[in-house]
């Protein structure tokens, strides 16, 4: 081992430690690495230009800023509740969707759904916009796409308390995962809003 004169460990020290805790950051980064991977997915089509879907942005009121750390927001608090993640424009059609990830293997819980998001979802399905699920399944490593208007319906219906896996797959559209894009979320909107099957 060398000692170096600033005290810092060497990597190999701190090697062993990452094994022991690298589950538990892998863990806490599943739900940053799909939202990464959708972000990315995004960029990407819009950079082909074949879509712009972005990042709803949370609106935020802002109470003090600290300037002495080159503009630094302190404190703040959310102004209303958001609504979902994503929305934007694709084939002329108005695009709105939310993205959720499960760890379960059995299924998707309700509570992970808020009342004033099927509120939000159900006025875009009025107004003739496509809406949507983007669920990641962690114990499968699948993602599927889910109508909007399947979960409004057992949302409001309450037979029980999560939507089943099996529910998911039977029902959803599978997004295929790669590298450029990461996520083939818009040959799922092809699938299951135009009815063009990609292969």
């Amino acid at each position: 081992m060398v000692n170096y004169p600033n005290g810092k460990k060497t990597f190999f020290e701190t090697k062993s430690k990452i094994k022991h805790t690298k589950e538990n950051v892998v863990y806490k980064n599943r739900g940053m690495d799909f939202e990464s991977d959708i972000n990315l997915s995004l960029e990407f089509f819009d950079e082909q230009g074949l879509a712009i879907i972005t990042k709803r942005p949370t609106p935020i009121n802002v109470v003090h800023v600290d300037y002495t750390k080159g503009a630094r927001i302190t404190d703040a608090y959310f102004e209303k509740q958001s609504t979902t993640d994503y929305n934007g424009v694709y084939r002329g059609k108005y695009i709105d969707f939310e993205a959720k990830n499960t760890l379960s293997k059995t299924s998707l819980p309700l509570h992970n759904i808020t009342t004033h998001q099927i509120s939000h979802l159900k006025k875009v399905l009025k107004h003739g916009g496509i809406a949507f699920f983007v669920i990641s399944l962690e114990s499968l490593n699948k993602v599927y796409l889910l109508d909007a208007q399947y979960v409004i319906d057992f949302f409001e219906n309450k037979t029980r308390c999560s939507i089943p896996l099996s529910d998911i797959i039977e029902k959803g559209i599978e997004i295929k995962q790669g590298y450029m894009p990461r996520l083939e979320i818009l040959k799922a909107i092809d699938e299951a809003y135009f009815h063009e099957k990609n292969d």
